[in-house]
């Protein structure tokens, strides 16, 4: 009796929640389906091409090559960055935008199995799923025009193919020129190993080079002629790390060492590295900032060389918007759990059990929208900018193994077979109903755009990047 009971449960509440959809998402969910083959023939295009920053060339064309075919007006190469566009369709408000990324990570090129195998030996690869990333949004704005297009509902719907998010962060060029100014609400995901509405931040960091010039000498006959700017480096390196043990758990600092010198008989006369210092907060990471740049000039004098700092740029944390989560938290419940056939659950496991993790497989279960931590982990995102200047709806899906390695070849193997598909699908879905209850409710909106004024505050964004045009074509080796 009781198991009769409670089927009959389920099957009035899946009866409720059917009835709770509007014929819009209704229509929505159906055009990303009509759309789904050609949205996974154009995510496994860039998947193979796996082209990095400011590298996309192909990529960025095909996409919005796709986007004016669907009727949207395409401006392409916006603040100065060739890749960089923007596609517009409807007018009026509100205004809507999602963001699309589709930059590689370099030497990472992997087949879509289960096992290491380049696809192309030190070629790049789709290590954080970009190419599911932006088709994904696109295809969410082409079902969102499809409803302007037939008058369901009024206003204005934007794609922003947005290059370099995994080097050079691309969109805060992008927002220091007032790109964002008209949106009401930005929307926006990113592929991941689990499937939630985003209630966390992410870390703000900086990006600098240093770079340190000596005087040059036989490393033997007269090595007291030399004045060595690898000495400089390990100097500087060294200072770092015991810099560690006094800044605050919540910080990072990284660097990369690009040029030590080149051979070992010679004073070397030059060095370079780059740098990156994070936290939780943009007010961390400056003072931890300005602390890093002294010890570069400390390591310059004690190796008695000279030195140079040059910015490359530096990004915001993103600013969470719970009401806007609210929402997405809706859509997500509606649409339920990614299901997973045994094959692919078979090819997450042998990931997992290549990659040393536990062989759960895939998880996708949709779990309450959780609690905002003061100071979240994991990484950092260019849509960190985007969200201090317009409110911001955040989304992850997943798209590969429960604690697969991000960033490496195994997130490539998923991206370019059915479980990048499947994770792509549902992210267009879950952005375009999203969207939809923007569009049909300005009430929303407004409750939006009052919490991101309080969670803003008196804070007064400023660009952290050098003058004048992004870095295109310097990459920085």
């Amino acid at each position: 009796m009781r198991k009769l009971l409670f089927g009959l449960l389920l099957i009035l509440t899946s009866a409720a929640s059917a009835q709770k959809i509007s014929n819009n998402k209704k229509a929505i969910i159906q055009s990303i389906e009509k759309h789904n083959a050609e949205l996974i023939a154009i995510s496994d295009s860039v998947w193979a091409l796996a082209e990095t920053a400011f590298n996309e060339k192909q990529s960025s064309v095909i996409l919005a090559d796709y986007a004016e075919k669907n009727g949207f007006s395409v401006e392409r190469g916006v603040s100065g960055m060739p890749t960089a566009f923007i596609a517009t369709y409807g007018s009026g408000k509100p205004v809507i935008s999602i963001l699309g990324e589709f930059d590689a990570l370099p030497g990472i090129s992997q087949k879509a199995q289960p096992t290491k195998e380049a696809l192309n030996e030190g070629a790049a690869g789709h290590g954080c799923g970009h190419n599911l990333f932006g088709t994904a949004s696109l295809g969410a704005a082409v079902a969102v025009k499809e409803l302007i297009e037939a008058g369901k509902i009024k206003g204005t719907i934007k794609f922003f193919g947005t290059p370099a998010e995994e080097k050079y962060f691309g969109k805060v060029w992008m927002v220091r020129d007032g790109l964002w100014d008209d949106v009401d609400v930005n929307l926006s995901w990113h592929p991941a190993d689990n499937t939630e509405a985003d209630a966390q931040s992410t870390l703000a960091l900086v990006d600098f080079k240093v770079e340190y010039f000596g005087q040059a000498a036989h490393a033997s006959a007269d090595p007291w002629n030399g004045r060595s700017a690898s000495d400089a480096l390990e100097l500087y390196t060294t200072g770092i790390n015991y810099y560690r043990e006094h800044i605050k758990p919540t910080v990072r600092i990284h660097y990369h060492i690009q040029d030590g010198g080149q051979v070992v008989n010679v004073v070397p006369d030059y060095s370079k590295l780059w740098v990156r210092v994070r936290d939780t907060k943009r007010s961390g990471v400056i003072p931890v900032y300005e602390r890093v740049q002294k010890m570069a000039e400390g390591a310059a004098v004690m190796a008695n060389v000279d030195y140079k700092i040059t910015l490359i740029s530096g990004i915001y944390e993103v600013l969470v918007n719970r009401s806007g989560e609210e929402i997405m938290q809706k859509n997500l419940e509606y649409l339920g759990d990614i299901t997973y056939t045994e094959e692919e659950q078979a090819f997450g496991k042998k990931i997992q059990e290549n990659t040393q993790k536990p062989q759960i497989g895939m998880d996708s279960k949709i779990s309450p929208l959780k609690e905002t931590k003061e100071h979240p982990g994991g990484g950092s995102t260019d849509v960190g900018d985007v969200s201090w200047n317009v409110p911001n709806i955040n989304l992850s899906v997943t798209v590969a193994p429960k604690d697969t390695p991000w960033h490496s070849w195994a997130v490539v193997a998923c991206g370019g077979m059915s479980i990048g598909h499947k994770g792509m699908t549902y992210a267009a879905k879950a952005l375009s109903m999203t969207a939809v209850d923007l569009f049909e409710d300005q009430k929303l909106i407004e409750k939006i755009k009052n919490e991101y004024k309080e969670r803003k505050g008196d804070e007064v964004y400023e660009a952290n990047i050098p003058p004048g045009p992004p870095p295109v074509g310097d990459n920085y080796e």
